[in-house]
């Protein structure tokens, strides 16, 4: 009987040992894919490095704080004339950019000549940031001619939109040009996380494109599309504009701000736009 009751015992601590050199081997086996799974996708994940300021502070001119504003409008294609009429020869946009009650300036006002038809684009700037902005609504909601303007604008559109905007601190201000010029808005759609990148090699990029002062005006959004980028170009004609960017690939660098920057972008567009009369930029 004691020999049939210690080989029970025995049998019972041998499965017991078995059972626990099993599951030792188990989370062994468990930890070490853990570790193999982690190592490989961190070959995929992007490390990215903490940032101890906002994007706007690291790219803009810190000393300054201009907001601006793009809109664009879609107009009734039978409309387009009379649209232009009421901003331009009823003296509406170009009274508020010469009033110094409003702090605010239009930069430029143009017709999409390539791209979307029958657009209207407007560009405003702000001195002063967004309480330039909240002061500028505030006192057209109490400016009757304009408030009439907005209404017999509004018969005129199919639809708008409109983005708030930051200048790259390594751009030049846009200042008003005697034309006559067509101009391009470049406008990219760049990969989350990705505009300190941008900006880094668009700071020695730009200076590739000085030659004929075509460079214009470079901007991020803020509100609206984010991760935008807009990029101003200013031409003599459509000609100009083939020779003067065949002729910046014949720069040294300028390849490799290419290469590196396409992978930056989801998707871009190209408009060519014509200033209309009311514009600073002509």
């Amino acid at each position: 009987m004691a020999t049939g009751v210690l080989q029970r015992v025995s049998g019972g601590l041998g499965r017991a040992k078995s059972g626990a050199l099993s599951a030792g081997q188990g989370v062994a086996t468990s930890s070490c894919r853990n570790r193999e799974d982690s190592w490989f996708k961190s070959l995929f994940v992007r490390k990215v490095d903490p940032r101890k300021d906002a994007h706007s502070n690291l790219l803009t001119k810190n000393e300054e704080s201009n907001l601006y504003k793009i809109q664009f409008h879609n107009v009734k294609p039978e409309c387009l004339d009379a649209y232009n009429k009421l901003c331009a020869e009823e003296d509406v946009l170009p009274s508020i950019h010469a009033d110094k009650y409003y702090p605010c300036e239009l930069v430029g006002t143009w017709n999409t000549w390539y791209g979307e038809q029958d657009q209207a684009v407007h560009l405003w700037r702000y001195r002063g940031g967004y309480p330039a902005l909240t002061e500028v609504m505030n006192k057209l909601r109490q400016n009757k001619e304009f408030t009439a303007y907005r209404k017999e604008r509004g018969k005129m559109l199919l639809s708008r939109r409109n983005q708030l905007l930051l200048e790259f601190s390594f751009w030049n201000e846009p200042v008003p040009r005697t034309g006559p010029n067509v101009y391009e808005l470049r406008s990219y759609q760049l990969r989350p996380g990705t505009m300190i990148e941008w900006g880094n090699y668009w700071a020695r990029a730009v200076r590739y494109r000085q030659q004929n002062r075509e460079a214009v005006g470079g901007f991020f959004s803020q509100i609206g599309n984010l991760y935008m980028v807009h990029h101003l170009w200013a031409y003599k004609d459509l000609q100009s504009r083939e020779d003067t960017r065949n002729a910046v690939w014949q720069q040294e660098g300028w390849h490799e701000v290419v290469y590196y920057t396409v992978p930056l972008i989801q998707y871009m567009d190209s408009r060519i736009m014509i200033p209309t009369k009311a514009s600073p930029l002509q």
